[in-house]
Order: C-alpha cells, then sequence, then structure tokens
C-alpha cells in the first residue's frame, strides 16, 4: 500500500509537470481592462446554409486559460457582439472563471472588427451578415475548440462542460444559442438579452423619461421642443452649437441628440445629466446651450461617440473607417428593427424620430429590398416566449433595453432584475456605473450593492447546477484517462480520489485506503460529472 500510495504521488506530480508545460495566456496585469488581447485565428465557413458554397473567411478569437482546471474543467464560451473584439474583457466573468476554473474564449462576431470576409461593405456582401449565420459560427467554433483541446491533452471524443455568455445583442445569442444548440451548452447567461424584436420599440423612449424621473424628464421634453424650433428656424447654427453641424439630415441629428440624454440611464450615469440640466433650469440658464454642453463634454468627448456615427451618408460608405454603425444598422435594418420612435404621447424625444425615419434611413443606406421581418424573426427565436432550458436572464431597472429582454421568470428559465436608480445595460457582469469600464465589474458604486450581489449569488448558483448536470466528464476523470492513457488504471480496486475545488487550481490526493468502494472505469465515467465532483481512479498492482 505504501508503495502504490508513492506511485500516486509521483504520478501526480508528473501530470501537474506536464499541465505546467502547456502554453497558457499570460495572467492578465492588475488592473488591466482585458484578460488577454493575444490573437488567434480559425478558418470559418461564410455561408452555413449552402452545401455548395465552400468559402471561407479568418475569424479572430481570444483564449485566457490561466484559471482553468485543465483538462476537464469547464469553458466559458463569452460572445462577442456588435463590435469590435480587442480582447477578452476582466469584467465580472473574470471572477466567475476563477470560482468555476473555467477557460475563457471570445469568438469575433462576423464582419466586425478583423473579422469580415470582405472589404468592401456593400449590401449585396453583407447578406450574409445575420444572427443565424453568427450562431452557426458559434456552434462551429465551439467544436473547433473543442478538438483544439483534445489535441492539446492527447485525448479523443471527449468534451468539456461548455457555458455560454453574452451581453445586449450577444445576450441574446448567448439565449438563442442555447436554444438552437443544446447539445453543446450546459447552459447560458443573457445578460441584458434583447431576444425580442420589436419593429416601433417605444417602450425605449417610455423607459428614458420613467429613469430620468419627473423633474429631469420634463427639462428634457422642453430641451426637444427648443431645439425642434431652433431647427426650423436656422438648422446650421443649433447643430454647430451641439458640434454635429455634418449632420446634414435633421433626423440624424435628433436621434443623436435622444441618443446622447438615453445612454446616460442605459449605463448608469444618470448623474452626469439630470442635475446639471435641473440646476440650469432653476438658474434660468439657456436649456439648449446646458444641453449642448453635456453633449459635447461627455457623449462626443468622454465617451467617443462622433456625431458622424450618425450620418446616414457616413452609413451609406461601404469602407468606412468603422464599419460597426454601417454593419449594426444593417442588421437592424434587415432583422430585429428595434426602431427607437416617439411615442404619440409624452414622449422624451422629438416626435420626428418616427418609423418614417428609420424605413428612410434603411432604404437610403442599403437600398430597396432591405426591411426587418420583426415577424419571421420572432417566429423563429420565440421572442420572449422563447421555449428553451437553462438560462438565466438578467437586466437592470433603468436599462431602457430591458423592455425587448425576457423579464419573467418560466420553468427552467430564471429572470433577475436588479432594481437601483444605476443599474442599467449589463449591471451583472459590469458593475455600476456600466461606462466607463470597471475592473471585475465592481459594482461598489451601485446605489444597491446588494441587489447586485444577490443576482451574481443567483447567477452562480445556476452554473454550478447546470455544469453539475451536464454530462461531462470532471478534471479528475480527465487524470484518470491520462492515467489510464499511461496503462496505470486497472478494474475494479480503488486506491484513491481526486478534487479540484473552486478556487484552486491544483489537484488535492485523498487516499482512500480499505475505506475505499468499488468503481470500475464504465461507472467512473458515469459518476465524473460537473465541475468538482470527486473523481474515482483505480491502479494496477505491481
Amino acid at each position: 500500500m505504501m508503495g502504490s500510495r508513492v506511485r500516486i504521488v509521483f504520478l501526480l506530480l508528473a501530470f501537474l509537470f506536464a499541465r505546467a508545460a502547456e502554453p497558457i495566456a499570460a495572467a492578465a496585469p492588475a488592473g488591466s481592462r482585458h484578460l488577454t488581447k493575444d490573437e488567434r485565428w480559425m478558418n470559418q465557413r461564410l455561408d452555413h446554409f449552402s452545401p455548395t458554397d465552400h468559402r471561407q473567411f479568418k475569424q479572430r478569437y481570444f483564449e485566457f486559460l490561466d484559471y482553468h482546471r485543465a483538462p476537464g474543467g469547464p469553458v466559458f464560451l463569452r460572445i462577442c457582439g456588435e463590435s469590435a473584439c480587442d480582447g477578452i474583457p476582466n469584467d465580472y466573468l473574470a471572477v466567475l472563471a476563477k470560482k468555476f476554473g473555467a477557460a475563457v474564449v471570445t469568438p469575433e462576431h462576423r464582419y466586425y472588427g478583423k473579422s469580415s470576409p470582405f472589404k468592401q461593405l456593400t449590401t449585396e456582401n453583407l447578406r450574409f451578415l445575420s444572427s443565424k449565420q453568427a450562431l452557426f459560427d458559434l456552434a462551429v467554433f465551439r467544436q473547433y475548440y473543442q478538438e483544439s483541446l483534445n489535441a492539446r491533452y492527447n485525448r479523443s471524443g471527449f468534451d468539456n462542460p461548455w457555458f455560454v455568455i453574452g451581453v445586449s445583442y450577444s445576450g441574446a445569442l448567448s439565449a438563442w444559442f442555447r436554444l438552437k444548440f443544446p447539445h453543446l451548452t450546459c447552459g447560458s447567461l443573457a445578460s441584458s438579452g434583447v431576444v425580442l424584436a420589436v419593429y416601433n420599440y417605444t417602450d425605449f423612449d417610455k423607459q428614458v423619461g420613467e429613469s430620468a424621473g419627473p423633474e429631469c424628464k420634463a427639462v428634457l421634453q422642453e430641451i426637444t421642443e427648443l431645439v425642434d424650433e431652433q431647427l426650423r428656424l436656422e438648422s446650421h447654427s443649433v447643430k454647430a452649437l451641439f458640434g454635429a453641424q455634418t449632420l446634414k439630415n435633421d433626423g440624424d441629428f435628433l436621434f443623436f441628440l435622444a441618443d446622447a440624454a438615453a445612454t446616460t440611464f442605459q449605463y448608469g450615469n444618470p448623474d452626469a445629466l439630470c442635475p446639471p440640466l435641473i440646476k440650469a433650469k432653476k438658474n434660468r440658464k439657456n436649456l439648449v446651450e446646458a444641453y449642448a454642453q453635456f453633449v459635447k463634454d461627455y457623449y462626443i468627448k468622454k465617451m467617443e461617440t462622433p456625431p458622424s456615427s450618425y450620418d446616414r451618408e457616413y452609413l451609406k460608405e461601404t469602407t468606412p473607417h468603422d464599419s460597426s454603425s454601417r454593419l449594426w444598422w444593417f442588421q437592424v435594418c434587415s432583422e430585429v428593427a428595434y426602431f427607437q420612435v416617439a411615442p404619440k404621447n409624452d414622449s422624451v424625444r422629438s416626435a420626428r424620430i418616427n418609423t418614417r425615419y428609420h424605413l428612410d434611413l434603411c432604404r437610403h443606406v442599403f437600398g430597396e429590398g432591405v426591411y426587418p421581418d420583426v415577424f419571421m424573426t420572432n417566429l423563429y427565436y420565440g421572442g420572449t416566449r422563447i421555449a428553451a432550458s437553462k438560462i438565466v436572464f438578467t437586466n437592470g431597472s433603468q436599462d431602457p433595453w430591458r423592455h425587448a429582454s425576457k423579464q419573467k421568470s418560466s420553468k427552467d428559465m430564471p429572470s433577475y432584475i436588479m432594481k437601483c436608480r444605476n443599474c442599467g445595460h449589463g449591471t451583472d457582469l459590469r458593475g455600476c456605473p456600466q461606462w466607463p469600464f470597471r475592473i471585475e465589474g465592481d459594482a461598489s458604486n451601485c446605489s444597491s450593492l446588494a441587489v447586485v450581489n444577490t443576482a451574481r449569488e443567483r447567477i452562480a448558483k445556476h452554473i454550478d447546477l447546470w455544469l453539475s448536470q451536464c454530462s461531462k466528464p470532471s478534471v479528475g476523470y480527465g487524470l484518470c484517462l491520462w492515467l489510464r492513457s499511461r496503462g496505470e488504471i486497472s478494474d475494479p480496486v480503488l486506491l484513491f480520489s481526486i478534487d479540484a475545488e473552486p478556487g484552486n487550481r491544483g489537484l488535492v490526493v485523498h487516499p482512500l485506503g480499505k475505506s475505499g468502494k468499488r468503481f470500475g472505469l464504465d461507472v467512473l465515467e458515469q459518476t465524473c460529472v460537473g465541475t468538482w465532483i470527486t473523481c474515482l481512479c483505480t491502479l494496477k498492482s505491481r
């Protein structure tokens, strides 16, 4: 028995040294915004729905393995959405990855950033840009990366437990991925996941007014009336006052101004907008000038939002410097709409931002024939009646986008609304405020820290449960497979168990001696599931 135990320790050390020799991502510097920015590439199919089109493009992705309990620990697939993806964000997902010993991988969305199949983003070339194609990209990437892990650890047919995470549009993709590919993920987190395509999204503006509160809402409405009047009298001067004289179309300008206010509530910064405007009102200052100062200082300068991103002439360019705006507008105009139109009554934004404005913009930028068939999109995915399981939906109470998400819990799909005055878009992962970026999703500035922490605890419990229910062998089982490949395992004498504990990258050996039970490898494969369930191995006697 003593000789066997010595050999156990020797084999375990050999395994851990082998693990240490594997290439893994460098640790993120303290306070870094990204866990990693090291680019990796794979070949992705251009059209997943054509059996005869075999064209491919290069898709960028990122991996972070510092917290991974290799070889069998979970893999968190963080979906990158409607923008360039320059790395894996160091938000609250990093805390979850550390807790569960997970690898984190992030593929860039097709067409965005460096993952574009075409240099010219013509309407014809954009026909392969859709959520449906993106979901198949994720499925192919998931299989590709799993195979790369198996090759790295010299095994075949092994499946790590996977969990999918996304925020906003990528939150919707996360939910839809679980819906369409339930066999490829143990569950999903849809943070502010906008799963409901909406044609006339009047609830967006209504939520802006509700989040602003009566006093601030009244000031914003007065500013809207004043700007509308000044546009009719002298449009160039009022646009120049906001630093947006390049926006020739009045509708584009008004949409730009409406977004500037909405983003403060969306990203948990109401104090950047309301107190200065209310003060200006009380002091009888020029409200248009006060709002113009906010737009220039906060929205244009701090949030780095160029007015050109609202310019329909710029959006029409097929080789823009920043392609994200054109690309997202194509998805809006062809699939999900989310037309942020003014409600008939009590609107904060200008009544000139209506359905006709959006349809004209779509037609001007992409030509005839591009139209958002919202009915078919919701028919395909289910909208808020999505018929899936093991998806967590989360939303911030002040977020105008929450009305396009699933806000009511249903069987196997819990939904949590974090209620606080600066709980907005993706609060559970981003903390408060949601902009600017907060390391590890720091929630210390949330007006109700307890609310956010409670939601995070519930998310972790669901991840824990669903990973444990997912029929994927544990990290300990991976070691057993490694021992078997070396001819060290036979049935059925049990000598030890191996635990991979949460937050511990190492392994703990527990010799069982005579108290051990007898398990064959067939039972072992059925038993070792989840992320840190004890794994049972046997050794050959010599």
